[in-house]
C-alpha cells in the first residue's frame, strides 16, 4: 500500500505571488498544445498557418474554461444550479467537466473555422492530436490536488489519500486516466494523424479513443458522491456521457471513408482566404 505524497497546493512562490499546481498544469497543457500545433502547421495539408496558431490556442482556451465550467454545472450539478443560478460564476469553488470542455472547444473551433474560412472538420482534425497531452497534465493536477480518486482496492499499488475522510486504500485512478486519456490517446491520435487521412477521420479516432479509455478508467474511479451510478448499479455519469462521443466518432469515420473524397487523403493546403496574421 502506498501513501499519497500530500503535495503543497502551491508549486512555487514568487514574492507575494503563489503559483498553484493546478494552474501550472493548465499552463503546461496550453504550452504543449501550442508546441504541437506549431509543428503540425508546417505540414502541407495543414488548414492553419503558424501565425494563426496563437489565435487558435486562445479560442481553444476560452472554449475549455467556459465549456468545462458550464458542463460541470449542467451535467453533474444541475439541481444545485437551479437552486443557486449564480453558482455557475463562482469558479473559485471548483468544478470542471471534460465533456463540457470538449463541447466548448468544438464551438470555439466552429467560430474560428468561419473566421479563417477553412472547412470545420479539417480544423478539428488539426486540433485533435494537440488535445491529449493537455488532458494528461489535467489528470496530473487532479492527482496532485487529491481530486477524483479511485474506488477502494487491495491491489499492491493501492494508495491512501490524506484528504480522504475514510483513509481507505484506493486506485490512483487519476494516474490511470493520465496514462490512458492522456499519454495513450496522444500516441494513438498523433500516430494516426502522421499520414494524410480523409477529412473527419482523425476527429473520429480521437472521439472513439477518448470514449473507450474513459469508460475503462471509470471502472476504477470513485463515482460522484451525490450521483453514484446512473444505470444498472455500475454505469457512471462519465461513462454515459462518453456514449454519444463514441457514436459521433464512429459516424465521422464512416463519413470519412465512405463520403469524404471516397477515402482519399485531404488535399494539400491552399492559401487561406482570410488575411489574419496572428
Amino acid at each position: 500500500m502506498l501513501t499519497h505524497p500530500n503535495f503543497d497546493p502551491v508549486a512555487v512562490s514568487i514574492g507575494p505571488l503563489d503559483v498553484h499546481w493546478y494552474g501550472l498544469m493548465y499552463l503546461l497543457a496550453f504550452a504543449s498544445a501550442w508546441f504541437i500545433a506549431m509543428r503540425r502547421a508546417l505540414r502541407p495539408d495543414s488548414p492553419v498557418t503558424r501565425p494563426q496558431v496563437e489565435n487558435l490556442i486562445t479560442y481553444g482556451a476560452f472554449g475549455v474554461v467556459i465549456g468545462g465550467r458550464v458542463g460541470y454545472v449542467v451535467f453533474y450539478n444541475f439541481d444545485a444550479w437551479m437552486r443557486d443560478p449564480l453558482w455557475l460564476f463562482r469558479i473559485w469553488e471548483g468544478g470542471m467537466s471534460f465533456h463540457g470542455g470538449l463541447i466548448g472547444v468544438l464551438l470555439a473551433m466552429l467560430f474560428y473555422a468561419h473566421r479563417i474560412r477553412v472547412p470545420y472538420l479539417r480544423l478539428t482534425d488539426f486540433v485533435a492530436p494537440i488535445v491529449p497531452l493537455g488532458l494528461a497534465f489535467g489528470r496530473l493536477g487532479n492527482f496532485i490536488g487529491q481530486e477524483l480518486w479511485g474506488r477502494p482496492t487491495d491491489l499492491p499499488w493501492a494508495m491512501v489519500f490524506p484528504k480522504d475522510p475514510e483513509l481507505l486504500p484506493r486506485h490512483p485512478s487519476q494516474l490511470y486516466q493520465f496514462a490512458l486519456e492522456g499519454v495513450s490517446l496522444f500516441v494513438l491520435v498523433y500516430w494516426f494523424s502522421r499520414k494524410p487521412r480523409p477529412t473527419a477521420a482523425v476527429s473520429g479516432v480521437f472521439l472513439i479513443g477518448y470514449a473507450g479509455f474513459r469508460i475503462l478508467a471509470e471502472f476504477a474511479r470513485e463515482p460522484d458522491q451525490h450521483i453514484q451510478f446512473d444505470l444498472f448499479g455500475w454505469v457512471t455519469r462519465g461513462q454515459l456521457l462518453c456514449l454519444p462521443m463514441a457514436a459521433l466518432g464512429i459516424g465521422l469515420l464512416i463519413y470519412a471513408y465512405k463520403f469524404s473524397g471516397h477515402g482519399k487523403p485531404t488535399a494539400e493546403r491552399k492559401p487561406a482566404a482570410s488575411k489574419e496574421a496572428s
